[in-house]
């Protein structure tokens, strides 16, 4: 099972820990890519901050994100689950669960990113703010951009079982499941039961407790249809749309009754 999520706005510190090594991050076919968007990131916060601050989309209040863009290089790096905050990595709290399923979420969990394009939990990473939506100069729109180098790195990341896309729709941009990967693919929404509508806050939430559900139980659901017996099992109310079509991605709906 490979699971895809998005990354949170904010983002812990970097801490003191050593220097990012671009060629130690998983997925090595993204490497160039990566150097590539480092490159004109650090050159743009390190040049004009007003610049840097309007094409990142920052408010006054964070024009500090800007000065640490420009260290990304020499910045200290952590494992990226403890980099990545906010509602669905709370929800998901990688560091309370057990060793085993540590274990399952090193190997199934690949999180999103317009900097790094996607890095797997035990990457060193810096603490930076680069979202997906942003265009850069020179390089342009990170979705846009994102799409050839993932389309040749992904499908063999997913290998041949699920693929549980967790992602909101700026990072899905960046790769989309195609052919005989998308028909194994389950995307899913998190929905108000009473109002059939969708909840921002907790519809991050309930990711991240689908997430470690599935992680703590060792559930394992080899497609989409073993998936929805899964998360039914462990206690969630789901309804299922089929593809239509070969080649066609699942969507699941998880209702919830309560918003918290």
């Amino acid at each position: 099972m490979l699971v895809l999520l998005p990354p949170s706005e904010g983002k812990a510190s970097s801490g003191r820990g050593a220097p990012l090594k671009t060629e130690s991050l998983s997925l090595p076919g993204l490497t160039p890519a990566r150097e590539a968007v480092l490159g004109e990131l650090v050159e743009l916060c390190a040049g004009d901050e007003e610049k840097a601050r309007e094409v990142l989309g920052l408010s006054e209040g964070l024009r500090g994100e800007v000065a640490k863009n420009a260290e990304l290089r020499s910045a200290g790096a952590r494992p990226a689950g403890e980099i990545y905050t906010g509602v669905l990595y709370d929800a998901l709290d990688l560091a309370s669960l057990d060793a085993a399923a540590k274990k399952r979420a090193t190997r199934s969990l690949l999180v999103f990113s317009g900097l790094w394009g996607a890095v797997r939990i035990n990457d060193r990473i810096p603490s930076y703010r680069c979202s997906m939506g942003v265009k850069l100069p020179g390089i342009g729109a990170l979705g846009a951009y994102w799409r050839t180098p993932m389309a040749a790195v992904l499908p063999e990341a997913a290998g041949d079982g699920l693929v549980l896309d967790l992602r909101s729709s700026a990072y899905a941009a960046a790769w989309k499941p195609k052919g005989e990967v998308a028909g194994r693919t389950a995307s899913v929404r998190v929905l108000h039961a009473p109002t059939r509508k969708v909840v921002s806050h907790f519809n991050k939430a309930t990711k991240g407790r689908i997430v470690r559900s599935l992680l703590a139980a060792g559930a394992a659901p080899k497609g989409p249809a073993e998936l929805v017996e899964a998360l039914r099992e462990l206690g969630y109310v789901v309804e299922v749309e089929p593809p239509k079509g070969a080649g066609k991605a699942w969507m699941l709906d998880v209702l919830v009754d309560e918003i918290h």
